[in-house]
């Protein structure tokens, strides 16, 4: 489960983001509670244009921002984005603190840091390959998840008691000053131990690249369109979750801890996703029909515990969802076109709020609250059928009985299912004689022992697996009359494998 914590830069930056994430749950949560109570008269639709107003930067910029990305140090992105960040923070806690802020305060506070986020998430995520191994990297995109959920059970909680204590005002500061620990843990990294991707070439076409990668790839298509349904409808627990506690006649800090109980079954969610070898879309599919019927069973209780209790279900299904899929995008696609396919991803997913959030935000004005996520059972249904109906169409899936069980049913491809396999970034490797022994001229790869892996599994390693061979009579005759000595190549396979 916690297999890429070996490596010690991603040791160092899962810290720093840790306490990093902490602080912008505190912030997260404040902002929308300081919309939605104090600058407003519990008006959800300010709430939906304020998350519109954050990420709809994220849609607009993605040809730029993944190939910034692509092309650029990603260490020396993230200072000056988390940099940036912090001094948002801090300026806006400080209107706060002085009781000079508005309403349009925070609508151009939003709108900025939708700015930042949009160059700074792109290159955050995938920033993970240069600190792991290509066999690690679907388990640091789950440990990722597992820290950003472990730091919504803690951020909320205290952003609601901070605010009942000294106002919402310090906790945007307070955020502020947690962007230290990002900000020396990336000056801490070890340079010689961070991984050097290909690099974006300065060619024409570059912009749309990562445009015509995601088309030639269905399965991708298929999981984006999922995720933008789910995103932009299932994904606003800020609306959900505030206007919930008002229903039920709760303050801010019953808010906060919505958002608690909430990320208990969204680290359970992630850290089950670490355990698994690669990501699946089957996975993904599953996943979306759970968040489905938990989404609805939570619109459906009767009591603030009750329904704090059915948010972990939420949780666990919405984190099972992204986390699964964001290792599926990264570890298929081609190393060089890894940010921008990821800022694409990152777009579809958090730029689906600017459509979905007000009309969720105006669902639950207008209906209640109970609507809105009734709305959002719905998205996560037709998402989930959209997957279940291409593995049918494109892939040929279907149920069978068991061979070994006459009551159990089993999943069978008429095509191969889709490998979600990482994509190793291998270099050229110059082959030279081996002069150890003369005249058999065999060819070795001179690679240091301290540098072989083992090589990932693919399903064509799978379908050209060695085949014993029966073994030969010998006549026991023979066994005293010398055999002449054959040469015996090296098997690359074997000698990469040690």
């Amino acid at each position: 489960m916690f297999r890429s914590l070996v490596h010690r830069n991603y040791r160092i930056w899962f810290i720093g983001a840790l306490v990093s994430n902490v602080g912008a749950w505190m912030q997260a949560t404040a902002q929308n509670w300081v919309v939605l109570t104090e600058l407003t008269d519990n008006d959800a639709f300010a709430v939906g244009i304020t998350m519109a107003l954050q990420f709809a930067p994220q849609l607009l910029l993605v040809p730029v921002t993944g190939l910034i990305a692509d092309r650029f140090d990603r260490r020396k992105i993230l200072m000056v984005t988390q940099s940036a960040l912090m001094t948002l923070g801090v300026a806006l806690g400080l209107l706060l603190v002085f009781g000079r802020a508005e309403l349009w305060h925070l609508y151009v506070f939003a709108l900025l840091l939708g700015i930042v986020n949009a160059v700074d998430t792109p290159a955050r995520q995938t920033f993970v390959a240069d600190l792991v191994s290509s066999s690690h990297m679907s388990n640091a995109v789950a440990l990722n998840s597992a820290s950003f959920n472990a730091a919504r059970m803690i951020g909320p909680a205290a952003a609601g008691f901070l605010i009942v204590l000294v106002g919402s005002g310090w906790v945007f500061i307070i955020n502020g000053a947690t962007f230290l620990a990002v900000l020396v843990a990336l000056a801490m990294l070890g340079g010689r131990q961070l991984r050097r991707m290909p690099r974006a070439p300065r060619a024409r076409g570059q912009f749309v690249a990562g445009f015509r990668y995601v088309a030639s790839r269905p399965d991708l298509v298929i999981v984006f369109v999922m995720v933008f349904l789910i995103g932009a409808f299932g994904m606003n627990f800020p609306i959900f979750s505030s206007t919930m506690a008002v229903e039920f006649g709760r303050g801010a800090g019953e808010y906060g801890l919505l958002s608690s109980i909430l990320a208990i079954g969204s680290l359970t969610g992630a850290l089950l996703a670490a355990r698994r070898d690669r990501a699946r879309m089957r996975v993904i599919i599953l996943a979306s029909g759970f968040f489905g019927a938990a989404v609805l069973v939570a619109a459906l209780m009767p009591t603030y515990w009750t329904f704090a209790a059915s948010t972990m279900l939420i949780g666990f299904g919405a984190v099972t969802i992204l986390t699964t899929a964001n290792g599926y995008v990264q570890t298929t696609t081609e190393p060089e076109l890894r940010g921008r396919v990821m800022a694409l991803y990152m777009a579809i997913l958090s730029g689906g709020t600017p459509l979905g959030a007000p009309i969720v935000g105006a669902v639950a004005d207008a209906w209640g609250p109970r609507w809105a996520l009734g709305v959002a059972a719905v998205a996560a249904a037709v998402a989930a059928l959209i997957g279940l109906g291409w593995l049918v169409v494109a892939r040929g899936m279907r149920v069978v009985r068991h061979p070994r069980s006459a009551w159990r049913p089993a999943v069978r491809f008429a095509d191969t299912p889709t490998a979600a396999i990482a994509v190793v970034a291998t270099r050229p490797v110059h082959l030279v004689h081996d002069r150890a022994r003369p005249g058999e001229g065999e060819l070795v790869p001179p690679v240091p022992n301290d540098r072989l892996v083992p090589a990932d599994f693919s399903e064509q390693v799978a379908l050209t697996s060695p085949i014993p061979l029966p073994k030969a009579h010998r006549d026991p005759g023979a066994e005293s009359a010398p055999q002449p000595r054959r040469p015996t190549a090296p098997d690359p396979i074997l000698q990469s494998s040690r």
